[in-house]
């Protein structure tokens, strides 16, 4: 959910922005595009970094639960095996 407002948060700076430097533009129109079209394509950078970072840290929060999980599954069996060869070794 945060990254959700963030995103929002970014996009709705970057309209208002927009639409801000175009009706207090003091130059011509085309210098006012090229300003805002830059401006804009600085804005969708750093969007795109801060969501690679975003996924980049929540695919290592999901390779250490896996990791995690495959170590619980692996200790689970280790004691099972141990309790079943405890158990033939008392039937005897």
């Amino acid at each position: 959910m945060k990254a959700d407002k963030i995103i929002l948060g970014v996009l709705g700076g970057v309209a208002v922005g927009a639409l801000l430097g175009v009706l207090f533009a003091p130059e011509k129109g085309d210098k006012t595009r090229k300003k805002i079209m830059d401006k804009s394509n600085d804005y969708a950078d750093e969007l795109k970094d801060k969501l690679d970072t975003l996924l980049g840290t929540i695919n290592k929060k999901y390779e250490k639960i896996w990791n995690e999980g495959e170590n619980l599954i692996a200790e689970g069996k280790s004691k099972l095996n141990d309790a079943k060869h405890e158990i033939k070794n008392t039937s005897l």
